[in-house]
């Protein structure tokens, strides 16, 4: 060594690539190829997929057993195959797959055999250490996935590792999945608990560290392809309702940090939620290494008195799960620590918590976890991690939640102003945006003010005025939205798509919603546009709006994409919000603070109709707790809204099916955005009283109070405009 460089010699593993194919074989939608010692098989399976599996062991193996992939497709057995001269071809419905002869070589087409979904550019190639597979990289091709990736969603042109890097900070990736997406119409998950490297590049390169092949390829656009996937390993579990609504976690048993508290304390902080108005769901009680708990039972109970639900922290293992639950627990969060580097154990272990408490009680698993795998979606909630607050933390994690969602994560978080750290605007900054996400909890008893260096607990009312009523604001608001959230939770059980949801899986055609500036907004369902201000100023510039009319939620201001909109006025009660053009909205009322207590009675519809043409919506309802709902205990209501010449007209149908705690009638509050105030506002063809509805000028909204209805018919409100002579002028003018 001299001068702190040094030379030497490196010995890297020997490679070899794939010869001549030396025989091909099968039908019936399995095939069986060789090239010299190389064994691979494809298998056509139904709804357009295919499984694409090599072994220069000559021997095919499948190491992850039914860990990841529970339930195996059929074999689509109408294939048959050809011989092209420079390949053999196999033809499915939906594919056709080229096997090429010299050297062996693998292409994916379309049914017409010319138009490519993905070619290898190069033969697999296998070293001791792991198997690369090599692909020809479209003009524009884009490509999305991996799990959660810290601080990206959209990954053309950058190197995306798969793996536990216990990094929670921008480029980590500890809940990354070997899944990948293509905007060339298809998605690949590699079926291994194997590390990997995935490299989009020219050529895109992939790989595991593991001497196999063995890759599931699914057909469609975005979300059909994410959907096929979570079929494959398991769909978006379905939450219980308290598990949308904000989530507390501390250590209340001889806390070092905080002084010799007892569990029973933990009441304390609950009925601080209540004292100011701001909603709870659950509690994590323990948490903190060695903190353990005492009087259990009667911590279940006050807690369900104070309408949330026990959660507890799992520092060494989930033996004890079964008793706690059997005593109330219905929240149960995994740690890092005896988890360690075993995917198979993180997915087993979230797996065992989520079954432990449906095994116990007649709840709804609901389970939160740091480190996961494939699979995960189907039994918990992942989180980034411990960090510290900056507004950086608040800036990467945007693109890391919703790009989690195009690998089928349907609930993905991060601490509310994070563990370590706490400042009271950036707390105020990070609160507001999360509450257009699915889940979220404060972590708190670890924190220390930036400022002053003392500890710093985290729930949003210890900052005082005005930040407690900012952060109230907002965590009621996300509270008014739980029938939105709640049935797009449902429709991610069914589908696989999130809620959270970059601007490209909406608008895929639209290249500005891969720019720099879209990077840092999502949207929450398909008519939330939430473009969070993650630095310390008032105003937010670069957001991006695609095509379509877009409304202020604050101001009524509409404005028409494809837009940038800079300079917007954002002090810190403002999280800059915009909602589509046809959007329709259920809430609660006004004030609500509790699934439990909202009134039963009620049901808001926000709306934002378009000038011509209908939107539809249909709501989900079940009891919200128990898992009654898979065997059909559920409703739903259908929504339209048409807007025309001469006004909008709102049909709402009936509400189909039943639950416990259904009520039988309701009261409707529609709030319609847009346009000058109606001449007559009819229910059913009837005029309403004028003391029903009001318009505000300010805001160009129309506020409606129906009288109670039987959910068991449906009826129509109509929001007419001045009566049109036949010159087309309003009569009289």
């Amino acid at each position: 060594m001299h001068d702190n460089s040094f030379t030497g010699t490196a010995y890297l593993p020997a490679t070899t690539d794939a010869g001549d194919l030396t025989s091909f074989s099968g039908g019936a939608g399995s095939y069986t190829i060789g090239a010299g010692r190389l064994t691979a098989r494809a298998d056509f399976l139904k709804g357009g997929q295919l499984r694409l599996q090599a072994d220069p062991s000559g021997s095919l193996s499948d190491p992850a057993g039914t860990a990841i992939v529970r339930r195996r497709p059929a074999l689509q057995r109408h294939t048959s195959s050809f011989d092209a001269g420079d390949y053999y071809g196999i033809r499915s419905p939906e594919a056709v797959l080229r096997v090429y002869k010299k050297p062996l070589r693998f292409g994916l087409y379309r049914p017409d055999n010319r138009t490519r979904i993905w070619q290898e550019d190069k033969p697999l190639r296998w070293s001791t250490g792991g198997m690369r597979q090599s692909l020809t990289r479209g003009a524009d091709e884009q490509f999305f996935g991996g799990g959660e990736q810290n601080g990206s969603f959209s990954h053309r042109g950058r190197t995306m590792y798969v793996a536990n890097s216990f990094d929670w900070n921008e480029g980590g990736y500890n809940n990354s999945q070997p899944f990948y997406l293509s905007s060339a119409g298809y998605g690949v998950f590699r079926n291994t608990f194997a590390p990997g490297v995935y490299t989009f590049g020219a050529p895109v390169t992939t790989g595991q560290q593991e001497r196999r092949l063995d890759a599931y390829y699914f057909l469609g656009d975005a979300k059909q392809v994410i959907g096929k996937y979570t079929a494959l390993v398991g769909r978006p579990f379905m939450p219980p309702v308290y598990g949308l609504e904000p989530g507390d976690s501390d250590c209340y048993l001889h806390n070092a940090n905080r002084g010799e508290r007892h569990t029973l304390d933990a009441l304390k902080i609950a009925d601080g939620y209540a004292e100011h108005r701001m909603p709870l769901g659950w509690m994590l009680v323990n948490d903190g290494y060695g903190c353990g708990y005492e009087n259990l039972e009667q911590t279940v109970k006050g807690l369900q008195d104070r309408h949330a639900q026990l959660g507890l922290w799992t520092e060494d293992g989930i033996d004890k799960l079964a008793d706690q639950v059997r005593a109330g627990q219905r929240v149960a969060k995994l740690d890092v620590a005896w988890v360690g580097n075993g995917y198979k154990f993180a997915l087993d272990a979230c797996d065992a918590a989520k079954r432990g408490i449906e095994d116990n009680s007649d709840a709804r698993g609901f389970v939160w976890l740091p480190v996961s795998w494939a699979g995960a979606q189907r039994c918990g909630v992942l989180w980034s991690g411990d960090q510290k607050l900056s507004w950086d933390y608040i800036r990467w994690q945007i693109p890391t939640y919703a790009g989690a969602t195009m690998s089928g994560i349907a609930y993905n978080t991060g601490d509310v102003g994070s563990i370590y750290r706490h400042d009271a605007r950036m707390y105020a900054r990070d609160l507001q945006w999360k509450a257009f996400l699915p889940a979220i909890m404060t972590m708190d008893g670890w924190a220390t003010d930036l400022t002053t260096g003392k500890p710093a607990d985290q729930q949003p009312w210890r900052d005082g005025e005005p930040y407690t009523s900012i952060n109230r604001k907002y965590l009621q608001l996300k509270e008014r939205l739980l029938p939105y959230m709640y049935t797009l939770s449902a429709q991610a059980a069914r589908t696989g798509v999130g809620a959270v949801r970059p601007l490209w899986l909406e608008y895929p055609d639209d290249p500005g919603t891969l720019g720099a500036q879209a990077k840092y907004e999502f949207l929450s369902g398909p008519d939330f546009l939430v473009a969070p201000v993650y630095e310390d100023a008032d105003t937010r510039d670069g957001i991006y709006l695609p095509k379509g009319t877009w409304t202020d939620y604050w101001t009524g201001r509409t404005y028409q994409g494809p837009t940038t909109v800079n300079g917007y006025h954002a002090p810190l009660d403002t999280l800059p919000l915009f909602v589509r053009e046809g959007a329709i909205v259920p809430m609660w009322p006004e004030g609500t603070t509790s699934w439990q207590t909202r009134d039963r009675h009620e049901l808001d519809w926000d709306l934002y109709p378009a000038a011509r043409g209908t939107g539809h919506y249909t709501l989900y309802e079940d009891d919200g707790v128990t898992r009654d709902f898979t065997k059909g205990a559920a409703a739903t209501q259908r929504v339209s809204m048409r807007g025309d010449a001469r006004g909008t007209t709102v049909t709402v149908g009936a509400s189909r099916g039943d639950y416990a705690g259904k009520v039988d009638a309701r009261t409707y509050r529609f709030t319609v955005h847009g346009g000058t105030a109606p001449a007559r506002v009819l229910l059913d063809g009837r005029p309403l009283p004028r003391s029903a509805w009001s318009y505000d000028a300010g805001t160009r909204v129309t506020t409606v109070r129906t009288p109670s209805l039987p959910l068991d018919r449906g009826f129509t409100l109509r929001l007419a405009g001045p009566e049109r002579n036949r010159t087309g002028t309003a009569a009289g003018s």
